[in-house]
């Protein structure tokens, strides 16, 4: 993984230079907010989730070996995070406590990931409001997991075998999620472009 500055800069992490965190969480901090604001649809959710990346791998720092692309090992940290908060959500709704992240919105900002996944939009739709709350409403029905494969996929380009690894799942799994996550895209939004939609 030489060659990587994400790479050099965890290895100076490691070795004790806090100067080269504070690059590191320069480099990554924008990044890693926008992809859980995309997951979250909730700005201070993604930016509490990305300080939680930040701390974890800093806990981490001095088991770190580049054995993988680090891309993959803080996306692997980002989707344990994200899975966390989706057990603590998930804890408060079982015992009636209320969580600042909503069903509904939970896929804001995922209109464009959506677009590229489906490959259905056409250029000329007439109402774009009316467009992304179709678009919203088929986000928030896909799973956790199937939100964050789509994401992987397509807001951070990642390959199949990174987003396995990140998800630590094998990469067939990982098509299946994008394909069952397409497919459910694929069927919420085609009554709206044939005109179907009530």
């Amino acid at each position: 993984m030489a060659g990587d500055p994400s790479t050099e800069l965890m290895l100076r992490v490691r070795d004790g230079d806090a100067a080269a965190f504070e690059q590191l969480v320069g480099l990554w901090q924008n990044r890693l907010v926008t992809l859980f604001l995309h997951h979250t649809g909730d700005h201070a959710t993604a930016e509490d989730l990305a300080q939680e990346v930040f701390l974890r791998v800093y806990r981490a720092r001095a088991g770190y070996k580049p054995t993988a692309k680090f891309t993959t090992w803080i996306h692997t940290i980002a989707n344990n995070a994200a899975s966390d908060l989706r057990q603590r959500s998930y804890r408060r709704r079982e015992y009636g406590v209320p969580t600042n992240v909503s069903a509904s919105s939970s896929a804001l900002g995922l209109e464009q990931i959506a677009v590229a996944a489906s490959g259905l939009l056409p250029a000329r739709i007439a109402d774009r409001t009316e467009l992304q709350a179709v678009v919203q409403q088929a986000l928030a029905a896909l799973n956790e997991r199937q939100r964050m494969a789509v994401l992987l996929a397509k807001f951070e380009q990642c390959s199949y075998d990174e987003i396995a690894a990140a998800m630590d799942i094998s990469v067939p799994a990982v098509k299946s999620l994008l394909f069952r996550a397409r497919d459910q895209l694929r069927e919420a939004i085609t009554p709206y472009m044939q005109g179907d939609a009530p």
